[in-house]
């Protein structure tokens, strides 16, 4: 434990950020596996919703700095390449 007071309130902190960065992480990865699963499902306005969603989460994690902006794209992209080939 540190002796530092500055250290100690960055050390709580630390704490409540790294909890709310991975609640937002949690969203995100619950947002994308309903988008997978919805295509598998036959309901066509389900199946919008949910993607678009997950690629709102995805955006808003990148925008509060949770994951990387190149990390967004790329989860981005494999969603769509899967919604993709599913219509196709």
């Amino acid at each position: 434990m540190a002796n530092i007071k500055s250290q100690k309130k960055r050390i709580i902190t630390n704490e409540k950020r790294r909890m709310k960065n991975a609640s937002i992480r949690s969203a995100m990865k619950t947002m994308i596996k309903k988008a997978n699963q919805s295509l598998s499902s036959g309901n066509e306005e389900l199946k919008e919703t949910a993607i678009k969603k997950a690629i709102a989460t995805i955006d808003r994690a990148c925008s509060k700095g949770v994951i990387h902006k190149n990390s967004a794209a790329r989860r981005k992209s494999r969603l769509m390449k899967r919604v993709n080939k599913a219509t196709a």
